[in-house]
């Protein structure tokens, strides 16, 4: 193991890892995030493999590994949740866990005895929140995608027959439509958990995801098998805490439904500290305030879990005989289109309706990686993605060049040239 330890394989993996679709800035918070989460052979097998999700027959051939061991040394780094393994139909392609969603979820849901689960816990508070490299590196310059996405309460949608909620942006329909569900421990919740921080009072294993997602997590035991009638109960249950819906950010084979507050959720808490209103994308919802109903009680203000809700003075509305002297008033860039505060809004002058926005939903998570790697310049990471092919290193330096052109990446983000865009890519893909 002499060569491994020769050579700064941590470094390697740091710069690995920010080529995924999910940017990581190395720093000494990194650093000791993943020694401590990967041994040095783990590491030195995630460098050296594809950044496309791939066979095992595909690994072995570019790691020069031979494929029992290789097989076995993959199984174990999914158990921690640093690779996934994804079934294609016909066999396991495996991938390496990007940051969000992937290793810190997968960590923090480990369940056992002795795990070092508080230090995790301070190992990745102080990467995602003891500077602002990580949302800084993802969102500084304005990225419209990101990992996950708001889920509207229908019951707060305004009323009219020109507005629609579609079933994609149902929590309800995607359960309906899924047949394999899992439940397991809420990562966020956790981390707070160990560090003292949470304020919410409900179990931590909410975590409920489905399809293909609960498959993989319960097959190496991250969480644990569940029902259709146990996704609904939960539900209900975080519509009656006030907790806010979120869900993978595509339209279709959605992978898991979150049940996030303000107190515990990473990227609520990240856009509260960043400013950067995408790290959570919204729904094709906004909320807005009727200021003849509003009687500015300020319970909608508590119930916001991203702060975008302000109680303003005002002057000249008389409600019920009294005079209010307050008005909530919505911040529209930061508004989630949750509808929360729309459902603890006793007077009902609050309502969702239709955002004027314009909102990227993915179709699916080949679409969402595509323009995800696009915005954050790691895009030829999975055009070219043997790292230890010198031509393709060649290729990939070059059209890596070539995407970062202000220019280039606006186009091809444009509504006009993304879905010719994109139908490229995926004849490209399958060719290859």
């Amino acid at each position: 193991m002499g060569h491994i330890i020769a050579k700064d394989i941590y470094k390697e993996l740091g710069e690995k890892l920010d080529g995924s679709l999910v940017r990581m800035p190395w720093n000494d918070a990194m650093k000791e995030m993943v020694t401590y989460l990967y041994t040095p052979a783990e590491a030195e097998l995630i460098v050296s493999m594809p950044y496309r999700p791939a066979t095992l027959e595909r690994i072995a051939r570019i790691t020069h590994l031979e494929k029992n061991k290789l097989r076995l040394s993959l199984d174990g780094l999914c158990k921690k949740g640093l690779i996934c393994d994804i079934w294609n139909g016909n066999e396991y392609e495996y991938m390496v866990s990007p940051f969000v969603v992937g290793f810190f979820e997968f960590t923090m849901m480990r369940t056992g005895k002795d795990l070092p689960q508080k230090k995790w816990a301070e190992l990745f508070q102080q990467y995602m929140f003891g500077r602002q490299d990580f949302f800084d590196a993802n969102f500084s310059d304005g990225q419209e995608i990101s990992i996950m996405r708001t889920l509207p309460y229908e019951d707060a949608v305004i009323s009219d027959p020109h507005v629609e909620v579609l079933d994609y942006e149902r929590a309800e329909a995607l359960i309906d439509n899924q047949s394999s569900f899992a439940v397991g421990l809420c990562s966020c919740r956790h981390e707070k958990h160990h560090l003292g921080e949470q304020q919410c009072n409900v179990p931590l294993d909410t975590c409920t995801t489905i399809g293909d997602g609960a498959e993989f997590l319960i097959r190496n035991n991250l969480a644990r098998r569940s029902s259709k009638e146990e996704m609904r109960d939960i539900l209900a249950r975080s519509k009656d805490m006030g907790f806010t819906l979120t869900a993978d950010n595509v339209k279709n084979d959605v992978g898991f439904i979150c049940h996030c507050c303000g107190c515990c959720c990473n990227l609520m808490n990240g856009i509260k500290k960043t400013g950067y209103t995408n790290i959570l994308v919204s729904s094709s919802f906004i909320a807005t305030c009727a200021s003849e109903e509003c009687i500015g009680c300020g319970v909608c203000v508590k119930a916001c879990p991203v702060d975008a809700i302000t109680m303003q003075e005002r002057y000249g509305a008389i409600i019920d005989g009294k005079r209010p002297k307050k008005l909530a008033v919505i911040d529209k860039d930061k508004c989630l289109g949750c509808g929360v505060c729309v459902l603890q809004c006793k007077p009902k002058a609050l309502v969702l309706v239709k955002s004027p926005k314009r909102i990227i939903h993915p179709e699916d998570t080949f679409e969402r990686a595509l323009l995800q790697s696009l915005e954050r310049d790691t895009l030829q990471n999975l055009i070219f993605d043997n790292p230890n092919s010198k031509a393709e290193n060649f290729m990939r330096s070059i059209l890596g060049g070539f995407l970062k052109l202000p220019a280039v990446k606006k186009s091809l983000m444009s509504e006009k040239l993304r879905s010719r865009f994109l139908q490229t890519l995926k004849n490209y893909r399958s060719v290859m």
